[in-house]
């Protein structure tokens, strides 16, 4: 276990527990989705960097609209700020008119991509075995995905959570070694709770994350499944976030809409640590 700091002021030591992630860092994510211009993320990320530039504990990651990342990439490039995009192609390059390449992200410096996300899963249709595409073509870029996947509100209330994310793991994350495996992030996003307001509770993400660890565990083996940073994202709160974190099998948030406030950004990881 590990402590929160002492309070100096009256010498006494808060001890409110935190759970140890093992060698599990938290990585704290920001989707801008399809907000902010070329300006507005300059402003965004500037405020984020004088916030939070001290911060080590965490990893801190944000991932601006595609338009962005070419002159968000220089202000965050010699910063603790890593830099994420929203989507790639499964296709290295060609006749795919509108698709963005890997290389191309590669550019800008892209550490990360968010992958099949509920949104792109509902509004562009896309499917586990097209996720598994796209996350074997971010590896061989050595782009590390972020894989989500998460149940509505009907299939939790049905009694179907388990069966729906267990299919989605296998099947968006088919074809991966165990090496990559290693290099990639789980996102559980459950999708009532994805900009309604609505969270689930820190207990009912944490039972979903431990199942998604067994999963795992059972196609690579408890080591692999062990390095595995899974997420948590839907509605994620300065005021939720330390009780969040604080499970252990919860290795991080993908934050939405609180993402593109620097105070709420900044208090999100802030009362992560």
């Amino acid at each position: 276990m590990r402590f929160f700091p002492i309070d100096r002021e009256n010498n006494v030591l808060n001890l409110k527990k935190v759970v140890m992630k093992k060698d599990r860092k938290l990585l704290i994510a920001g989707n801008w989705k399809m907000n902010k211009t070329v300006a507005e993320s300059l402003d965004l990320v500037q405020q984020l960097v004088r916030e939070l530039h001290q911060v080590k504990e965490v990893d801190i990651l944000i991932s601006p609209p595609f338009t962005a990342l070419g002159e968000v990439s220089k202000k965050v490039i010699e910063t603790n700020i890593r830099l994420g995009a929203q989507n790639m192609s499964e296709h290295t390059g060609g006749a795919y008119t509108g698709e963005i390449a890997a290389e191309m992200l590669k550019e800008f410096l892209v550490r990360y991509v968010i992958l099949g996300h509920s949104e792109r899963r509902q509004h562009q249709e896309e499917s586990d075995s097209l996720i598994s595409k796209k996350a074997l073509t971010a590896h061989a870029a050595s782009i590390r995905p972020i894989v989500c996947v998460g149940e509505t509100l009907e299939q939790r209330e049905a009694g179907v959570t388990n069966d729906v994310v267990g299919s989605q793991i296998k099947g968006s994350l088919a074809g991966l070694t165990s090496e990559q495996m290693e290099e990639t992030v789980v996102a559980y996003e459950p999708v009532w709770a994805i900009g309604t307001g609505k969270t689930a509770t820190a207990e009912q993400a944490q039972q979903v994350h431990a199942f998604i660890r067994s999963v795992l565990a059972e196609l690579h083996g408890s080591s692999v499944a062990n390095q595995v940073r899974i997420q948590y994202g839907g509605s994620v709160k300065p005021a939720n976030a330390r009780e969040l974190m604080s499970q252990p099998d919860i290795d991080g948030a993908l934050v939405g809409g609180a993402s593109l406030d620097a105070k709420s950004f900044s208090e999100i990881i802030l009362n992560s640590i």
